[in-house]
């Protein structure tokens, strides 16, 4: 019985949820699968999400499936390949092939041939259904046209996500976690568990205590009364969550460096303008960083780049999201208005891939946007473009564009400090946490409550409020 095999696999107790998760997976996986079978796991942090999903790619094999492991992001899926212990890659990267398009690289979904294979996709609520950077229907629409190609009904689609997160960004809510969304608009036939019993191994958290009651709060709040939330941390007796403020900062962040690594350490904070001030002072006052840009920088890239890697490489393409490290620094150079420079670059989370050559685009770096703005991007564009007039065809314009290094510089920012958006689908070590300005006299509301929880559960094991409200904390402004 696939139930019992599952529970074997699983190494605590369950709690009742997750009891009914398991009776709900063998069912799902064992029956004969109807029109496009797809499992919808959502759950709050510490009800076990992670250790449920261990257990079932340990448990998949033994009855025939094989497994795939997929994520939003590089972080996200470096995450879900360490605590399954089998490797996992990026949505994009898995699903996606390069081909030449009308204007340039495009990127179309490949052709997949597996069969009897379940696809486990995680942090699924970062999964936007309008990503016009890929396919023209959007990046969820393409996963389920991937998955179920050609009519493979022995493949099946496993959803996993928390919804108290934030949505993708610009989106009010999760495609991917409406189970109505998926039934309605990609005619998947859905089965639908909520874990929301925290784990008793969990229970001495305080970031899981004060995940689950922001959680409560936004429950309330989406409640058939109008309700504005009103949160309260608890940093008293709670492990591993403490209140600082800022004159402290230095040394919160050379003892977090020095217990977790550079690596497995965060500051999150609520706009591009705030982390950028932040990505400075740490790189001023911690490493004693001089110059614009030098060897040993911790960069995260803002923009899609297909430029750079070498056909089949290992990456795919360097994507939004990936961390870097710059580990040397070459020439500087303005051109059409703006800054480069070249660099080699180690990327974060691929530990065997290879160091990389790039050009990167100086001007990234500290605009107050997610990547270099719409109108800058098209005068770099504009600029480039008048050095290829002379070429005799549109076609040939087009190609010497697509090959231009100035025009497809890497675009990327600091990443000591990041948005919470930029953090989604990643954890830490430790997290230091700035709300930034809240208008003293405006009540809070629920897309703040869900900043928050996303942030909170940024951490692992140790969460530092920098800066909080003292209403926040349960204290008198």
């Amino acid at each position: 019985m696939l139930t019992a095999r599952l529970l074997a696999n699983f190494p605590f107790e369950p709690t009742a949820d997750q009891g009914r998760l398991f009776a709900l997976l063998g069912d799902f996986l064992l029956d004969r699968p109807a029109h496009r079978p797809t499992f919808l796991l959502t759950g709050y942090a510490g009800t076990g999400k992670t250790t449920v999903v261990t257990s079932l790619v340990q448990t998949l094999p033994q009855i025939g499936f094989d497994v795939v492991l997929l994520a939003p992001t590089g972080r996200a899926a470096k995450v879900l390949a360490t605590y399954t212990g089998q490797g996992a890659s990026t949505i994009h990267k898995h699903i996606y092939r390069e081909a030449d398009g009308e204007g340039g690289l495009s990127f179309r979904p490949m052709p997949n041939r597996a069969s009897h294979t379940v696809y486990v996709v995680d942090e699924a609520s970062m999964i936007a259904d309008d990503d016009g950077a890929f396919g023209s229907r959007g990046l969820l629409a393409d996963l389920v046209q991937f998955v179920f190609m050609d009519g493979r009904r022995n493949n099946r689609l496993l959803l996993i996500g928390d919804p108290a997160q934030l949505p993708p960004v610009g989106q009010t809510r999760s495609p991917a976690l409406d189970a109505g969304i998926l039934a309605t608009r990609f005619q998947a036939a859905v089965t639908s568990c909520e874990l929301r019993q925290v784990m008793r191994q969990n229970a001495d958290s305080g970031i899981l205590q004060n995940a689950t009651a922001l959680r409560e709060e936004l429950t309330r709040a989406a409640g058939p009364e109008a309700y504005s939330p009103s949160p309260v941390l608890h940093t008293h007796d709670r492990r591993g969550i403490w209140a600082m403020s800022g004159e402290k900062l230095e040394d919160g962040l050379r003892y977090a460096y020095e217990k977790f690594g550079q690596e497995n350490t965060t500051l999150i904070c609520r706009s591009n303008k705030q982390a950028n001030q932040y990505n400075q002072l740490i790189r001023r006052v911690i490493f004693d960083a001089e110059d614009e840009i030098q060897g040993g920088d911790y960069l995260m890239i803002a923009r899609n780049n297909y430029f750079w890697l070498p056909a089949g490489a290992e990456m795919g393409f360097l994507a939004n999201g990936d961390f870097a490290e710059v580990r040397r620094v070459r020439r500087t150079e303005e051109l059409f208005g703006f800054r480069f420079v070249d660099v080699r670059l180690r990327f974060v989370d691929y530990p065997s891939a290879p160091e990389l050559d790039v050009k990167l685009l100086l001007d990234s770096l500290h605009a107050e946007s997610p990547a270099l703005p719409a109108d800058a991007q098209a005068r770099l564009r504009e600029a480039v473009s008048r050095g290829y007039d002379d070429l005799p065809s549109k076609a040939k314009r087009a190609e010497a564009l697509r090959q231009d290094p100035y025009l497809n510089a890497l675009q990327v920012k600091f990443a000591y400090a990041l948005t919470c958006h930029k953090a989604q689908g990643g954890q830490w070590g430790a997290v230091f946490l700035d709300h930034g300005y809240l208008k003293p006299d405006v009540p809070l509301d629920a897309e703040f409550v869900r900043w928050l929880y996303t942030a909170i559960t940024r951490a692992e094991h140790e969460l530092y409020l920098l800066n909080f409200r003292p209403a926040l904390l349960g204290e008198a402004d």
